[in-house]
């Protein structure tokens, strides 16, 4: 019986901090992987394609692109907030496009609408060596 109240009250607890924990940062993006392929013409090149969902209020963290990564963005719906490097900050809508260059610091990137889903798709075109594409600013 003690047993089973300790496990109760270390559940409830870590249910309450993991809450807590996503509240503070609010929810994140949903990126999944939908192209490869190698460029003939640019041996050692791939171009491979992100999409990127964002869920109403969704943010991702402060991030950095692999240094060989040249990328180009498309809004597929809804509005996107982006900041690239010392740039201004934007509002993306569906059917507007961006692109980023290599090495480029992505400190904003997030739903514009508290409301409504967005979705980007993010087009890399990378050294067939950097496996990682973004890393987290420290």
């Amino acid at each position: 019986m003690i047993i089973r109240a300790i496990l109760t009250a270390f559940c409830v607890t870590a249910v309450i901090f993991a809450s807590a924990g996503s509240a503070a940062h609010g929810p994140t993006e949903i990126v999944k992987r939908n192209f490869e392929q190698t460029i003939p013409n640019l041996p050692g090149k791939p171009l491979v394609a992100l999409e990127v969902e964002y869920p109403p209020g969704a943010a991702s963290v402060p991030h950095l692109h692999a240094k060989s990564a040249f990328i180009y963005a498309y809004v597929v719906s809804g509005a996107i907030k982006s900041k690239v490097n010392d740039g201004e900050v934007r509002v993306y809508r569906a059917g507007e496009s961006w692109s980023e260059p290599p090495g480029a610091s992505h400190p904003v990137g997030r739903n514009a609408s508290k409301t409504e889903p967005a979705k980007l798709l993010a087009v890399f075109v990378v050294d067939g060596n950097d496996k990682e594409l973004t890393a987290p600013v420290r």
